[in-house]
């Protein structure tokens, strides 16, 4: 059996860094910066212990920032571009370089991860990076890049607004204006400098800007790709001949491949035309068979496209689970609405990648979600074993991490930031000063990553779970309490009760499974049943009979979870 795939997100900036006292909008001297090397065979063996099967290192290629890497021989950064000290690692300016951030030694910074990938594989893991096809830094230049490759825009012309093979998009007879409003990021950077940034004619800007001034909201430190898309042209493709940028891409896929990655997570992956995604990845799987590609898209319209025409594994279930999860637990729908999520998806369901934080969203435990991580049982419950797809813990979110104050570009907004020099405070206990033994954890925080920990790898090694069959129970318990959802997955010789509850306090109900549901997982007459609470050991044995009129009786103190194997 093929375990099911556990991701473990994590920030390497973040991960490593064992700094106590930080200050508002620090550099990197003042507030550290994690390192390749902070991810130990300790750490990653606690890490695959937890569950994972998978990491997802955020944030690894170059991309811009106010840390002076000159005497390495990187190009300086302009500081009126970058958001943050750190910069955001989306705006990407070499993709065949590191964040130079992240190596003891800059100048071996390819050698650490190349080191990183191997005590990643050492420890059972693969390894995720990202991929960011759409858009890069306004300033890319690759110092890295293999002999003889172009870099983007050397070739291009800039006189035309739009051509196939130009890899910009541009505004002829204009020169690029920062939006209005961000001055007061240079001054509190201390950091005016003498000459402003120039850029003529203007790029578009990274998410579909087509003007010389973009707004302080937008993407304005990047310059959007072009994949042989007229965007201002009804959307218009010209991919006969091939466009220049779909080659660049591609080999840019192969390079990292080859250095070891097993998976891209592809940032804004819907942004870029499907016919590309269908022509790279079958590229790079003639090569890379066992390699997996992940797209971050929003837009349940067009997941089927990018999944059976595209060629991708797996998509981000950001607008059905999640959102219905944030929903349910900010007050604002009930648990019953999550049939719904498993329904519309007309048979996907396994192709979807569940979460419940990642970067872009705020933690559960902060107070711009729940304001308790215990709420992220029932959740992180539900996202690991409603289907056989993969599921992703956010790094930190095992441990209640609230992600509290703002940090400098980031504002108190229940994010852990991915733009400044900055520390999480829950995950620096388990850390214990690089022991990553958890010496400083509380007890509800050992509490929590023992739920986690007994979660994912069930879920990990689960047959029933990692590729058995799922039956919602809402329909026969349609009385349930609005905190209660319900459901069962079986295969073989393992069949599994799931009762959750989204409720902050005591709830009791039974949970009806009907003879519908026995019939399809086989049992017709089976009398009795032992149910056997794998979380909290406990066994109840009850008539089948009783269990189809009344229900499996079930006590919550506040948020929780049940799985029951039913023998």
């Amino acid at each position: 059996m093929t375990p099911k795939i556990i991701i473990y997100q994590t920030l390497p900036r973040l991960f490593g860094n064992k700094k106590k006292d930080t200050t508002f909008n620090g550099t990197l001297a003042e507030n550290g910066c994690g390192k390749f090397d902070d991810y130990t065979h300790t750490a990653l063996r606690q890490i695959a212990e937890l569950g994972a099967t998978h990491i997802w290192y955020t944030g690894i290629l170059e991309h811009s920032t106010t840390t002076d890497y000159s005497k390495f021989g990187i190009k300086k950064d302009h500081p009126t571009l970058i958001k943050g000290r750190a910069g955001s690692p989306y705006a990407i300016k070499d993709y065949y370089d590191v964040d130079p951030d992240l190596a003891n030694d800059p100048r071996k910074r390819m050698n650490e991860f190349e080191a990183l990938i191997e005590r990643t594989r050492q420890a059972g893991l693969k390894t995720i990076i990202d991929f960011v096809p759409n858009h890069l830094y306004r300033e890319y230049f690759s110092d890295a890049k293999p002999k003889g490759v172009d870099d983007f825009g050397e070739n291009d012309e800039t006189g035309k607004s739009f051509d196939p093979q130009n890899n910009f998009y541009y505004l002829p007879g204009t020169e690029f204006r920062l939006p209005d409003g961000i001055a007061w990021l240079q001054e509190i950077k201390h950091e005016i400098p003498a000459e402003p940034y120039r850029e003529a004619p203007a790029k578009a800007t990274g998410n579909d800007r087509f003007t010389a001034q973009p707004d302080k909201h937008d993407w304005y430190e990047t310059t959007k790709l072009n994949y042989g898309v007229d965007v201002l042209d009804g959307r218009k493709t010209y991919l006969d001949p091939m466009p220049d940028t779909w080659n660049k891409m591609r080999d840019i896929l192969l390079f990292w491949a080859a250095k070891g990655v097993d998976g891209f997570r592809c940032d804004m992956a819907e942004m870029v035309p499907v016919e590309f995604w269908q022509w790279a990845i079958r590229e790079v799987k003639k090569r890379f068979p066992d390699i997996i590609f992940i797209a971050e898209i929003y837009n349940p319209f067009a997941y089927a496209d990018y999944l059976q025409r595209g060629g991708f594994d797996y998509l981000y279930d950001k607008a059905g689970v999640y959102d219905t999860v944030f929903r349910i637990i900010r007050h604002n729908a009930s648990a019953h609405a999550l049939t719904i999520c498993w329904q519309t998806l007309d048979g996907l369901d396994a192709k979807m990648l569940r979460f419940i934080e990642n970067h872009d969203e705020v933690r559960i435990a902060s107070a711009a979600h729940a304001g308790n991580a215990q709420a992220g049982i029932p959740a992180m419950t539900v996202a690991a074993a409603i289907s056989t797809g993969p599921v992703m813990i956010y790094g930190g979110q095992e441990l209640g991490e609230t992600a509290a104050g703002a940090t400098g570009y980031s504002g108190d907004d229940g994010r852990a930031t991915i733009y400044d020099y900055a520390i999480m405070p829950q995950h620096q206990q388990w850390m214990n000063n690089g022991k990553f033994d958890g010496g400083l954890l509380e007890d509800e925080q050992k509490s929590l990553r023992q739920f986690y920990q007994q979660l994912l790898t069930f879920c990990r090694d689960s047959k029933a779970i990692a590729g058995g069959k799922f039956y919602d129970l809402m329909w026969a318990n349609a009385n349930a309490p609005h905190g209660i959802y319900a459901w069962l997955r079986y295969s073989g010789n393992e069949k599994l009760l799931f009762v959750v509850n989204f409720e902050d306090a005591q709830t009791e109900t039974s949970v009806k499974i009907p003879d519908h549901a026995f019939g399809e997982m086989g049992w017709i007459e089976k009398e009795e049943i032992r149910l056997t609470d794998i979380l909290q050991p406990d066994t109840v044995v009850l008539q089948q009979r009783l269990i189809s009129e009344r229900g499996v009786p079930v006590l919550f103190k506040g948020y929780g979870a049940k799985v029951f194997r039913m023998d």
